[in-house]
């Protein structure tokens, strides 16, 4: 009997303190990781680096396609490290959930993560798609042996913002041809071209025209925002270089092409090494504001090993036309005027920050 009772005390304590392991083990399956934060800034070789465009889907909510979109790249890069993503959210979705899905993606995968840009704009090329990303990669080879091209964006307004985008359209990659040309580059050696646009609307007819003149090239077409001011087509280029550019970095402003204050035309990088960071973001719409979203970026260059001096290209996203002049303003005290690097500035609907004026990435050269 006092055994019996022995095996009876225990059972009742093991059926006691059942339920609490249960419940502390259902305790810890439920606990929800913190994304892991993405870095300012990555380093890549310039002569294996790949560009990607993600195709659009139309399926689901925001998640679902960034989700989808990721397995795409993933598919795409075939195994080669992803270094940038520059991520363009249309429609209502919440442009800050990209980060954290991007983060938890690639965690998964146990692959490093990227540098990210994270921008709203106006609408994508196919009903229902709420994202596009473009991506830098490493590869395993070397695919540009003598270095890159980086092209401005060629831009071509219209004051009325109803006029048809084609004809705009074919004015900036008529300036493109020339920028290309100048590089000593072919239509065969572009790499990617992304076109901003003010419409969408009869897209097939710029479709077609980028198409025939960069055949090899990941295409992206973005609207800008959904209620312009004017009419816009703005086309910026990468291609591989034929020759080296006799320097780690020569920016260049040939005859015949459009002269912008605070920028080149073109940047020719010979440097072994680029630095790509993500977007740095002004909170706030004071020129103090700019001046410290540039001093942060000017952080996440030294993090990367290189200065303001480094930098090839530049891409601003502001959200306003007096934000834009305000950008102008900032970006000459940031460069040496006697040599800017080359880059885009267009208008654009939204950035992850409800404060935000505009953001900034940079790609930069480092030996």
């Amino acid at each position: 009997m006092k055994g019996f009772a022995l095996i009876a005390l225990a059972c009742g304590v093991a059926l006691v303190a059942w339920p609490a392991q249960k419940k502390k083990k259902d305790e810890i399956t439920q606990t929800l990781q913190v994304p892991r934060e993405l870095p300012s800034a990555v380093v890549g070789d310039t002569r294996r680096l790949t560009f990607h465009v993600t195709p659009l889907s139309s399926k689901g909510l925001l998640s679902q396609q960034v989700r989808d979109a990721l397995k795409a790249l993933a598919r795409e890069a075939g195994g080669n490290t992803v270094l940038k993503i520059r991520a363009f959210v249309g429609g209502s979705g919440d442009v800050r959930r990209v980060r954290d899905l991007v983060s938890e993606g690639f965690a998964d995968r146990r692959e490093p993560l990227p540098a990210l840009s994270l921008v709203r704009c106006g609408g994508l090329p196919l009903e229902g798609a709420q994202v596009v990303l473009e991506a830098i990669a490493a590869g395993k080879k070397e695919v540009n042996p003598h270095g890159l091209a980086f092209f401005s964006a060629q831009t071509a307004t219209s004051e009325n913002p109803l006029d048809a985008v084609a004809p705009l359209a074919a004015r900036s990659l008529a300036v493109l041809r020339q920028a290309v040309q100048a590089a000593g580059s072919e239509p065969a050696d572009v790499l990617r071209v992304t076109c901003f646009l003010s419409s969408l609307d009869n897209l097939a007819a710029t479709r077609k025209l980028v198409d025939a003149e960069y055949p090899r090239a990941a295409l992206n077409y973005v609207e800008t925002q959904r209620a312009p001011d004017r009419a816009l087509a703005a086309c910026e280029a990468v291609a591989r270089l034929r020759r080296d550019a006799g320097g780690r970095l020569l920016l260049m402003n040939p005859e015949g092409l459009p002269r912008e204050p605070g920028e080149s035309q073109i940047a020719l990088v010979s440097a072994p090494h680029v630095v790509l960071t993500g977007s740095q973001v002004s909170f706030g719409y004071q020129e103090e504001d700019a001046r410290l979203a540039f001093e942060r970026l000017r952080k996440s260059l030294e993090q990367g090993g290189v200065s303001a001096r480094d930098v090839a290209f530049a891409h601003y996203y502001p959200l306003s036309a007096g934000i834009a002049e305000q950008v102008r303003r900032v970006r000459s005290k940031f460069f040496d005027d006697a040599r800017p690097p080359a880059g885009s500035l267009v208008l654009f609907e939204g950035l992850p920050s409800m404060e935000a004026g505009f953001a900034v990435d940079l790609v930069a050269v480092k030996d």
